[in-house]
């Protein structure tokens, strides 16, 4: 298994309920085939520049230890899921 981060941002528009379950789904997908090393939520932002009309958005990072195959799945997601506004998967170093 191998070190990953990924960082995503929420739309700034959605209910706690909501932003927790949308990070509860990518927690669980993480967690089929891999093991989460720390998460941390930083909140909402304002954006550097508008993306999708959103000023701001909520950002969360996890840094996590899984398969390949998992960090695709998560990826594949991440990218058709509409609360997302932006993703980055990247390897860890550390």
């Amino acid at each position: 298994m191998r070190n990953y981060e990924v960082m995503f941002i929420l739309r700034p528009d959605l209910e706690d309920e909501a932003l927790q379950a949308v990070t509860d789904k990518f927690r669980s997908i993480i967690t089929s085939g891999g093991e989460i090393r720390k998460e941390d939520v930083w909140g909402k932002r304002r954006l550097a520049y508008e993306i999708r009309r959103f000023r701001e958005g909520y950002y969360v990072v996890i840094k996590f230890s899984a398969t390949p195959d998992v960090v695709k799945e998560l990826d594949r997601v991440l990218r058709i899921s509409d609360e997302v506004i932006r993703h980055l998967i990247v390897k860890d170093v550390a």
